[in-house]
């Protein structure tokens, strides 16, 4: 079998590559941002104690982590046009997909980061006059942002991965522009061979930055 990566040209990169990693950067970083601010909400109310907050939250999370997540990705795409009568569109439909399915992943590493701080500063916000919401706000979730942020950020690049998984509702994201180009010039296994170099020098550079982040954060510590 002989390889030949000659056809992989600026020009082709640029017209068939680039579009799709946009693509894959946007929905990752949206579904970080979407996922991160649902996924506190879900973990506050985990560790509300009250019944009727706990219960629906850890259904969500037990769900939605015990499902495939290219499984989501299709019931989103095929039921909710059958809910609001009009085609979502595969690009949505992935936005939607993610931020709701990595909440759950979201939701038990604030939980972990909320549970990691001191029951004594919560305490003392209540005795300096703070509500339960302030105490959240001001003391709680900065230290637990700080001491989730390394385990956060390896989730996003766990989700920038996943985001080849929307090949199967047909959006346009980075394997998707890798494999238009292969079927293009008749050459799929150099464009997937490509492809999965790529992917490894996006997802292990960004695994080096966190492993800095988090000897920094040790240090503070």
């Amino acid at each position: 079998m002989n390889l030949d990566f000659g056809f992989l040209t600026w020009g082709v990169i640029s017209s068939f590559i680039v579009k799709g990693l946009l693509f894959s950067v946007q929905l990752t970083l949206v579904a970080m941002v979407g996922g991160i601010v649902i996924g506190t909400l879900l973990a506050l109310m985990r560790l509300s104690g009250k019944t009727v907050l706990v219960l629906p939250a850890a259904a969500y999370v037990n769900a939605m982590r015990s499902i495939p997540l290219v499984i989501v990705i299709l019931w989103f795409f095929l039921l909710i046009p059958l809910l609001i009568g009009r085609p979502l569109g595969a690009e949505w439909s992935a936005v939607i997909t993610f931020t709701l399915f990595e909440a759950a992943y979201y939701a038990e590493i604030m939980r972990a980061g909320i549970q990691s701080v001191p029951k004594g500063q919560v305490h003392a916000g209540y005795a300096v006059g703070m509500s339960y919401a302030q105490t959240m706000q001001l003391v709680v979730l900065p230290q637990a942002f700080r001491n989730m942020l390394p385990v956060l950020l390896t989730q996003t690049i766990i989700l920038f991965q996943d985001t080849s998984l929307v090949y199967a509702i047909g959006a346009y994201d980075l394997l998707k522009g890798f494999e238009i180009a292969g079927k293009n010039f008749n050459r799929p296994a150099e464009t997937y061979l490509v492809a999965a170099c790529v992917y490894l020098v996006i997802c292990f550079s960004l695994s080096l930055l966190v492993r800095r982040l988090n000897k920094r954060i040790a240090i503070i510590r």
